[in-house]
């Protein structure tokens, strides 16, 4: 699978925070454009080793739709919609609320697992987002999105701390009460003890059993949607550092 144009360039972004987190400015990007304001955040630490378990720390940045503030952890949706008297517009949801881990030894990437929490999506239209509840992806019945590796990565090298890595995910993505196998593209960067990672894949809403959600607001709805990821992982054996300030870059428009 290629990496899109637009999903290359998040990971360029990602990778430039997370290599901002070399001089202690552990903030994300999945965008251009910068928050209205700046927050606290978690220095990475040291690891004295790379192997082990790395867990999905929610400390590391923070998450505030209505502020365009997505510089931590978050898994989301992007799908293009035409709305009444407005025309076509992009819409974007958002859940902060994902676990998981990935573990590493030596250069191979033998496990990773993955949750988010659908019920707590956000966009800019809370009609929409009361809607996924019983369309789309019907969080009322399968409220959460999992993804699980099935085949170990090898990296062939450790990458050097603020090193971008590409990599391919080959798993087990259940979504809507639906498991498939896919290969997702993700671009990874390591900061001490902290692991960053973006990516997204794109899939027509049939491919999981869902129904094209609607209203009376909504004209047409394309065929695709695409799943969003941004995580940062924390060694296991690392303890927290003090919170200091940040300069996080995000909005759900890039």
């Amino acid at each position: 699978m290629t990496m899109s144009f637009r999903a290359a360039s998040r990971w360029v972004s990602l990778a430039a925070a997370a290599a901002a987190l070399v001089v202690a400015v552990p903030a994300a990007t999945f965008a251009q454009s910068p928050s209205p304001a700046p927050v606290a955040s978690t220095a990475p630490g040291s690891v004295s080793s790379l192997d082990g378990t790395w867990t999905v720390d929610p400390s590391i940045g923070s998450f505030d739709y209505a502020a365009g503030d997505f510089s931590g952890s978050w898994v989301g949706y992007r799908a293009q919609e035409e709305l009444v008297g407005v025309g076509g517009v992009e819409a974007v949801g958002r859940t902060p609320d994902v676990t998981g881990s990935i573990t590493l030894a030596g250069t191979t990437l033998t496990a990773a697992e993955l949750t988010a929490d659908l019920t707590t999506l956000q966009s800019d239209q809370s009609m929409r987002d009361g809607q996924l509840g019983r369309q789309g992806v019907q969080t009322d019945q399968f409220p959460t999105a999992s993804f699980v590796l099935t085949e170990p990565i090898e990296l062939g090298a450790l990458p050097a701390d603020g090193e971008p890595v590409s990599i391919t995910a080959v798993g087990d993505l259940t979504l809507h009460g639906v498991t498939k196998s896919v290969s997702i593209p993700l671009g990874a960067v390591r900061s001490g003890d902290i692991i960053g990672v973006a990516g997204s894949l794109t899939f027509t809403w049939d491919e999981y059993g869902m129904e094209r959600p609607s209203s009376m607001k909504v004209v047409s709805l394309a065929d695709d949607v695409t799943m969003e990821l941004q995580v940062f992982l924390r060694h296991d054996a690392a303890a927290p550092a003090s919170p200091v300030p940040a300069d996080p870059m995000s909005s759900p428009a890039g």
